[in-house]
């Protein structure tokens, strides 16, 4: 099934709002837990790419005190929403959110020891950029934790997927699910995508029924 593309950046305050109101608290919580695991440091600099309403920086933070988190996301709208909640965690001085797009990333070269990115893959017409701009700002042998939806491969799969896990959303919320299953990568595709951009040392799965994820260990 051909790629459909969907919006880069979701930046009316009707998507942010409905979005933030999305219940992914479970996949955001598992999430968070895999990521940590991966950088063992009790201090560590973290990018998350495309943090959306902030809830995953947040819950970083709240388990790693010492961690300090650049949050950066192109909807300014997001981003207003994601301060709300940081403040809110009373985690102002540990997360920083930036309006960046993270195809040119502002940040010096090997600057974080860990860079994140939940669910911003399958925005973008082409992720090679962000991948280049990735490795470089993330030190030689820093962590990496990404994960996005993967294309299904026929329109039934979606709509089985939308009927079954969209039940409780609204009709902004279903559209935008159905929306991103069909601008998302498939599985070769991502594999492709991180080949090109020299990520070779990064391991690629599908860890869910419309997840893959891409990890690398950090190691001294």
């Amino acid at each position: 099934m051909e790629r459909v593309l969907e919006p880069e950046v979701m930046d009316t305050i009707e998507e942010s709002v409905a979005y933030d109101a999305m219940d992914f608290s479970e996949v955001n919580t598992a999430f968070v837990k895999e990521a940590i695991a991966l950088c063992p440091q009790e201090q560590a600099t973290i990018l998350d790419a495309g943090t959306g309403p902030g809830h995953i920086p947040i819950l970083i933070c709240q388990i790693k005190p010492q961690w300090q988190v650049t949050a950066i996301d192109l909807a300014a709208t997001m981003l207003e929403i994601a301060a709300q909640h940081v403040q809110k965690a009373g985690l102002q001085a540990q997360i920083n959110l930036e309006l960046v797009n993270a195809k040119k990333l502002p940040y010096q070269d090997e600057q974080f020891d860990m860079v994140i990115s939940n669910s911003l893959i399958h925005h973008l017409p082409d992720p090679l950029p962000f991948f280049l701009e990735l490795k470089r700002v993330v030190k030689p042998h820093g962590g990496i934790f990404i994960r996005d939806l993967f294309r299904p491969a026929d329109e039934a799969t979606i709509n089985d997927l939308v009927n079954s896990i969209g039940v409780e959303f609204n009709a902004i919320q279903t559209k935008c699910f159905r929306d991103s299953l069909y601008a998302a990568f498939t599985l070769d595709e991502v594999t492709e995508l991180f080949s090109q951009a020299g990520l070779s040392d990064v391991k690629i799965y599908q860890n869910s029924n419309r997840h893959w994820t891409a990890e690398r260990v950090w190691s001294e």
